[in-house]
């Protein structure tokens, strides 16, 4: 169905849902190396005001990726809940826009309406919101889950302990891990990108994470962001797995090139489930996403990127997750130019995803052959922190000597903790307190000798078996 505007006299035609929602983004350049951006700005305003006058049902009736060919759009329109979206159904997307940002949406009432939303439709209002707004209703979006922490809580930032190394060097990542734990982070997970790939060096990252974990009692989860399928051959092996990682997209075919299926994510939920390794909560599904992966992998539709980061979303709302992270500047300048795109993504993502209802966290990071610095990232981690970010990355010195890309370090954390006044998991603050790293108000204190800490560090180590 075709769609038009008027703007300045002169008239402008939209072929397609589809070609509305990319005439209507924000200027990036995976758009733009896809051939459906805006020609201009003028075209691209034209598009917002036709935007923001559809109204909201529009997109339970006509899909961007076909229903008959991909499982996700499937997915989005078979599982849509009526009744949560009947407080809503009237609006436009305008309208929408307008009743977000109104006394109206508070925490509860959002939480409510997360299963009447669909990714489009909150891809389409963060399309015509300003940065401010994208952050003003993000915050007032509580998502709560729980393993061996609780995160998401109001007043509070978690994070990820990121201790990678180039040749899965046990004394390399027991000294990033306590190096982190020193800084007081890994309350979110600790999770390790493997280096390789083999089952049985997975299963051996897996044990002496819990050795670590298990035996100094630290209330956290650890998670090898390994494939899927290794995961669950691991599980078979009696690995001690507490989260199941996967990279998502928004498509079938995007899935499709990543190896995994819904078939595959439901087994795997099911499997780790199974385990029942959880002491507070039984979220157990850690997935990341990053806008332009369905362009890269030709799986697009000719859709806009960052509509299908929307959708991919509704992938991970199936399995109630504890962690959701889109890597928001890792695929690189193709996708995200400079700091500005890479910034504005940011903040879409974690709108999109806090309204659908899920723990969203950022990767605030660049490759760096990226028209980015690290004063970008400082920005967009404020900005995100203030929007409720549930959690971020801790990379020592920023700096992934594994992945080789830039993201935010331990100090980062720190810092914006004290500028906005973040707390930390409760349970894991509670451990950093009974172990002497952090005051009672949540301050880091002088380090003194912990011999028993240092124990686990030297079992981690030595490794499983020895």
């Amino acid at each position: 169905m075709p769609y038009r505007a008027s703007l300045g006299g002169q008239a402008y035609h939209f072929a397609s849902l589809a070609d509305l929602l990319a005439k209507a983004t924000p200027a990036r350049s995976g758009d733009q190396l896809a051939g459906i951006a805006a020609d201009s700005a003028q075209q691209r305003m034209a598009a917002r005001e036709a935007l923001a006058d559809l109204p909201l049902a529009t997109f339970l009736q006509q899909a961007v990726v076909p229903y008959e060919s991909d499982d996700i759009t499937r997915l989005i329109i078979d599982g849509h809940d009526t009744a949560a979206f009947a407080p809503v159904a009237h609006l436009t997307v305008g309208g929408f826009r307008d009743w977000l940002l109104s006394d109206a949406a508070t925490p509860a009432v959002l939480a409510a309406l997360a299963p009447g939303l669909t990714p489009e439709m909150v891809a389409a209002v963060s399309k015509i919101s300003r940065n401010q707004d994208l952050i003003l209703v993000a915050s007032r979006c509580r998502v709560i889950t729980r393993f061996r922490s609780t995160l998401g809580l109001p007043g509070h930032l978690a994070v990820r302990l990121q201790p990678n190394h180039p040749a899965d060097s046990p004394a390399g990542i027991a000294a990033s891990i306590l190096d982190g734990l020193m800084y007081g982070a890994g309350d979110a997970v600790i999770g390790i990108n493997p280096a390789a790939d083999s089952v049985p060096a997975l299963v051996q990252l897996l044990h002496q994470l819990d050795e670590l974990i298990q035996g100094q009692q630290i209330p956290t989860q650890s998670c090898v962001l390994t494939h899927v399928t290794n995961t669950l051959q691991a599980i078979e092996l009696g690995a001690p797995v507490d989260l199941v990682f996967q990279s998502i997209g928004g498509t079938e075919a995007t899935q499709r090139s990543f190896g995994v299926s819904l078939a595959l994510l439901d087994e795997a939920h099911a499997a780790v489930l199974a385990l029942n390794r959880g002491t507070l909560g039984d979220h157990c599904m850690y997935f990341e996403t990053g806008q332009g992966s369905a362009l890269s992998a030709n799986a697009h539709h000719g859709v806009d990127q960052q509509t299908l980061e929307a959708r991919a979303y509704a992938v991970a709302r199936r399995y109630r997750p504890l962690l959701v992270n889109t890597v928001v500047g890792f695929i690189g300048p193709e996708y995200l130019y400079d700091g500005k795109q890479i910034i504005r993504a940011g903040l879409e993502d974690h709108f999109c995803g806090k309204l659908l209802g899920l723990p969203m966290g950022c990767d605030i990071c660049y490759t760096n052959h990226a028209e980015a610095d690290s004063d970008d990232m400082d920005n967009l981690l404020v900005l995100l922190a203030a929007a409720g970010l549930n959690f971020m990355m801790g990379v020592p010195g920023a700096d992934d000597v594994m992945l080789n890309y830039q993201s935010t370090s331990f100090h980062d954390a720190l810092f914006v903790r004290q500028l906005l006044g973040l707390k930390r998991a409760p349970e894991f603050e509670a451990w950093l307190q009974r172990m002497g790293i952090t005051g009672d108000a949540g301050q880091l204190l002088p380090a003194p000798q912990r011999p028993a800490l240092a124990a686990s560090m030297a079992a981690l180590l030595a490794g499983p078996g020895r």
